[in-house]
């Protein structure tokens, strides 16, 4: 782009820019809070046919009124509204994408002093979090937009449209890549046309990151989307375990926190268990098994007892199978209990009972 078009385009965006700023100025003094720019004419990125990126923070949905979509010459834009107590809210807490958009903006109108100063405490909000070491609130942002992408793959194996699967496969692509930004602490500054550049300078990736990124892209047959996405979510997914890991303090298992699960266990699930298998009632031992793998997954991610994997040993045809596992796996946490030194809450009798509870 040579300098002649690039100063028509600047000299365009100006016009314009005055043009939302004295409607505003004009008919929305109450309603319309700040103005700003972001995108590629921010960040200098812009190319010949490139629309102006006008952040509007609205105060009531009266600003809304200030809104156009229109075409001016063979560009197209779009004049919206970025509520405070949506959009600027999830900015401010990392929920949106669009984080840029909130910390990058430039200011080019404020109605009142307080206006601006209600923008920079939400700038300083999500700064403030950005500044926080790796660890688990990130995580948790990374792991979100991961769930997304897993949605996304379930959808892309459950249809059989062409279409519908590649749509499913660019979800799932950019899910991932929102995540990968969590996983990393920080947030995509430029536009998606430079996701893949941005995130290639993140320190932590998975291996062959890129490749995999691609063949998403250029995979062609149904079965190829779905292979190269499943790979490229695999390998996001494995980075985030590892991750986890690393920067996560892991539970340990003590007598406070011990308190009550292995009764809770027996509560919830040992007679139901004994029972379904029992009755040979594969459907309830089926939900009575699910029920008492969840509570053993909940006790190993919140108080650090050993991993039990039981569904491995669900057989519809063998439910004594099961049963006899569990109740080794329930002897097994048991032995947690008397390590943390904790006994469990037994009685024989109801008197028994009510004397120790009474005292509590």
């Amino acid at each position: 782009m040579n300098d002649t078009t690039k100063q028509e385009l600047l000299y365009r965006n100006e016009k314009l820019i005055r043009m939302v700023i004295e409607r505003a100025k004009r008919d929305f003094p109450q309603e319309i809070a700040v103005i700003g720019l972001a995108g590629s004419f921010r960040t200098g990125d812009f190319h010949d046919k490139s629309d102006l990126d006008l952040i509007i923070i609205n105060n009531n949905n009266e600003g809304w009124g200030i809104s156009s979509c229109f075409i001016l010459g063979d560009v197209g834009y779009d004049i919206y509204c970025t509520p405070w107590e949506t959009r600027i809210e999830d900015q401010a807490a990392l929920e949106n994408p669009m984080i840029s958009s909130l910390i990058d903006l430039q200011v080019l109108y404020y109605a009142k002093p307080e206006d601006l100063e209600k923008l920079r405490a939400y700038q300083q909000r999500a700064l403030d979090t950005l500044a926080k070491p790796m660890g688990r609130d990130c995580l948790e942002r990374a792991k979100k937009w991961m769930d997304l992408a897993k949605q996304e793959y379930a959808n892309a194996l459950l249809t059989e449209d062409p279409g519908a699967v590649r749509l499913a496969s660019a979800e799932l692509v950019l899910h991932l890549m929102n995540a990968l930004s969590h996983m990393n602490n920080t947030y995509f500054r430029r536009g998606l046309k430079r996701y893949l550049e941005e995130a290639q300078a993140f320190p932590h990736l998975p291996e062959d990151f890129e490749t995999s990124y691609w063949n998403v892209i250029h995979a062609k047959s149904m079965d190829e989307i779905r292979s190269a996405s499943r790979l490229l979510l695999q390998s996001i997914l494995e980075l985030y375990n590892d991750l986890h890991q690393k920067y996560v303090d892991q539970p340990v298992p003590t007598y406070d926190n011990l308190a009550g699960t292995y009764e809770e266990l027996w509560c919830n699930c040992r007679n139901k268990v004994i029972a379904s298998a029992e009755q040979k009632d594969a459907s309830y031992a089926f939900y009575a098994a699910l029920s008492a793998q969840e509570l053993f997954d909940e006790m190993t991610a919140s108080r650090g007892t050993r991993k039990f994997d039981l569904m491995q040993y669900f057989d519809a045809a063998n439910l004594d199978l099961f049963k006899d596992k569990f109740l080794r796996a329930m002897d097994d946490y048991l032995e947690e209990y008397r390590q943390a030194g904790r006994k469990v809450q037994q009685y024989d009798t109801f008197e028994e009972l009510y004397a120790n509870y009474m005292k509590q």
